[in-house]
């Protein structure tokens, strides 16, 4: 079942690559056969990722839907969900579809290949989820940059594009060549990079330490947190609707993951040691990001930043020790994947679509000619401020619930970030929307149905999983209580 997941992108690509200008056939004709190989290719691949959540067991904490291959003596392929990554791969499953429907009319230079990265990149991604081998979660970790420079430095917004390209890809792989030379290490060490190997290891304090800081360089630049930051807004603002949606939505739940696949299980005494000082860089990464982002001008800059200090309070989840911090880190991982989209197709999609610019000056009063777009727009901005009823509000309180626990000081800075989520998310909200015509601006229509249909899927998620969140809670308890054993 795993295996269809990573192979059925890969047989959209081949088929794509086949597509070429018949005789007496127009390219529009031939643009529209290809964008709905690559949409029919990944609603298949979601409707696969639904029937294993379905059938996934979250009653127990082993790997499920296990398979292995080593047909080859220098190649050991081995697969696997577990509780919390079947979850990251049913959201990767689900942004895909929305990203190739959200540049459906936007992009006609090099279509195929635009349509190929995407679907590459969800193999890669999905590929990240479910290894269950150190070496082999490294190469896909760093693969994923390749279509991502591609997609950025090709079809991103202006001349800028090259510039930000350039330090998405060399700021993420600086940082993991670290990742790299503490996988080599455990391998000389171990002699295996099997995830279950590692975990049944001893390895010293100090060792430890070190390995710990190895990888946290490397998920540090991915999530990211200060001062390793610089990368994101500058990606997010040059690259296309779909690249910037990709990228708050799967990408930087890579780092999540590897926080909470590698570091607290393999190195639980360094986690332990460290923990004062991560949560202590999460905390100025959350005040800095925050009040950056009340001072923002551009729409898309704007949302990239809030994405930030949203994952500084997953990682102050994350390293909280308690069963309520990590499960909210989960939930609150998923709930961005689901609002940060949605926000990015509203003012980068559905404005900028109409008016080809992000600069919120030139915006106000929408909500005469656009009266559904403005409500979608204040869910969702009200959503990303973590207000109740939403996936968010349980994430974010559950997260800082259990970083309270811990340290009381903590958790009070922590919560310091949904008063300033709540500044920057209405204040942008209500200077788009409310206050006399803009002068700049003409009258233009509503939300059509394309538009439509990407935010309602994702309204519904973040609504459902905010009034029953134990969809998601009930099979986490036991997979989050044996990683906290374990720490």
């Amino acid at each position: 079942m795993l295996s269809l997941l990573l192979v059925i992108p890969l047989i959209g690509c081949l088929l794509l690559s086949f597509v070429e200008v018949r005789n007496n056939e127009l390219e529009e004709t031939t643009n529209s056969r290809m964008k709905k190989i690559a949409l029919n290719t990944s609603l298949i691949n979601l409707f696969i990722s639904i029937i294993c959540w379905i059938q996934f067991d979250g009653s127990i904490s082993q790997y499920q839907f296990v398979e292995e291959y080593n047909k080859l003596s220098s190649f050991h392929l081995y697969l696997g969900v577990d509780n919390i990554s079947i979850y990251f791969v049913l959201l990767t499953t689900l942004i895909t579809p929305i990203c190739i429907l959200s540049n459906w009319t936007d992009i006609t230079n090099k279509l195929k290949y635009f349509l190929i990265s995407f679907l590459l990149l969800e193999t890669l991604q999905i590929a990240v989820f479910v290894v269950l081998d150190l070496l082999l979660f490294y190469v896909f970790f760093e693969s994923v940059l390749i279509p991502l420079f591609l997609i950025v430095g090709i079809w991103g917004a202006s001349q800028a594009r090259i510039r930000a390209a350039f330090l998405l890809f060399l700021y993420t792989l600086a940082g993991s060549l670290f990742m790299l030379l503490a996988i080599m290490v455990i391998y000389q060490n171990i002699g295996s990079t099997d995830f279950a190997m590692i975990s049944l290891s001893e390895i010293s304090l100090e060792s430890q330490k070190i390995l710990f800081l190895a990888f946290f360089l490397a998920f540090a630049v991915k999530t990211p947190l200060w001062p390793m930051h610089g990368w994101l807004f500058r990606a997010h603002a040059e690259a296309p609707l779909a690249g910037s949606i990709l990228l708050a939505a799967v990408i930087l739940k890579l780092a999540t993951y590897g926080f909470l696949r590698v570091l607290l299980p393999f190195f639980p005494d360094a986690t332990n040691f460290f923990m004062p000082a991560v949560q202590t860089i999460c905390i100025i990464t959350l005040v800095y990001s925050s009040l950056v982002t009340i001072r923002q001008t551009d729409l898309k800059a704007l949302v990239a930043y809030s994405s930030v200090a949203h994952m500084a309070v997953v990682l102050l989840g994350i390293f909280s020790n308690t069963q309520q911090g990590i499960e909210g880190a989960i939930i609150l991982s998923i709930a961005h994947g689901f609002v940060s989209p949605a926000l990015f197709i509203c003012v980068g999609g559905v404005l900028y679509s109409r008016y080809h610019t992000r600069i919120i000056k030139y915006y106000r009063g929408m909500v005469l000619t656009m009266p559904v777009f403005t409500i979608m727009f204040l869910l969702f901005s009200l959503f990303n401020a973590a207000a109740p009823l939403s996936a968010n509000f349980i994430g974010e309180f559950l997260a800082l619930t259990g970083v309270f626990q811990r340290s009381p000081i903590v958790g009070i800075l922590g919560a310091s970030g949904i008063v300033l989520s709540a500044c920057y998310s209405i204040w942008m909200f209500n200077r788009v929307s409310y206050g006399a015509w803009s002068p700049y601006l003409k009258p233009t229509t509503d939300l059509n149905r394309r538009e439509y249909m990407l935010l309602l899927p994702l309204l519904i998620c973040t609504v459902v999983f905010g009034i029953f969140p134990n969809i998601i809670l009930d099979s986490l308890h036991l997979t989050v209580s044996n990683l906290l054993y374990t720490v």
